[in-house]
């Protein structure tokens, strides 16, 4: 992986590791991340610090991977997929001081390899998404998904077993 730092008027990737052959499409905001070899990021994404996108991924125009979400190999994320990284955010403190990093913890979240997220869906932190399971569009994830299954709805719910 090589370590990129690009800032014009159509890109800003600061301190990303880019895998070989891995395309970034216009409008992307990506800092102190790392994405692995021959994926491909669409417009519009932000990836923020601490995340890491693995190899052959797609991920999808309008997504937002926020600090904690690891992605690992041969992931769909479909467009406009949300994810989470605060259980019960809040912008200040008891004080009415504003909140900064040290007034909170980062839960973080995993997406195993295979697996895919339709358009947009939101992910609670604190999950795990197993290989090969499918999360239906517009489903919110507020728990474990187990490999090999279909979830969709609000809350998702599996709906099927993949055959593998």
């Amino acid at each position: 992986m090589e370590l990129v730092t690009i800032n014009n008027d159509k890109q800003s990737l600061n301190n990303v590791y880019l895998g070989k052959n891995t395309r970034i499409f216009n409008f992307v905001n990506a800092y102190g991340c790392s994405i692995g070899d021959n994926s491909k990021v669409g417009a519009f994404v932000e990836i923020q610090k601490g995340a890491s996108i693995g190899k052959d991924c797609k991920i999808s125009s309008h997504t937002f991977i926020c600090e904690g979400v690891h992605i690992e190999d041969r992931v769909f994320i479909g467009h406009g997929v949300m994810f989470t990284n605060d259980l019960f955010p809040k912008a200040t403190n008891s004080d009415g001081s504003q909140q900064t990093e040290a007034d909170w913890k980062v839960i973080e979240t995993k997406v195993k390899q295979g697996a895919s997220i339709g358009s947009n869906a939101t992910i609670l932190c604190g999950i795990t998404i197993g290989e090969n399971a499918l999360v239906g569009a517009g489903s919110v994830v507020t728990k474990d998904v187990p490999p090999n299954t279909v979830v969709a709805g609000v809350p998702a719910k599996i709906i099927k077993t993949l055959n593998t």
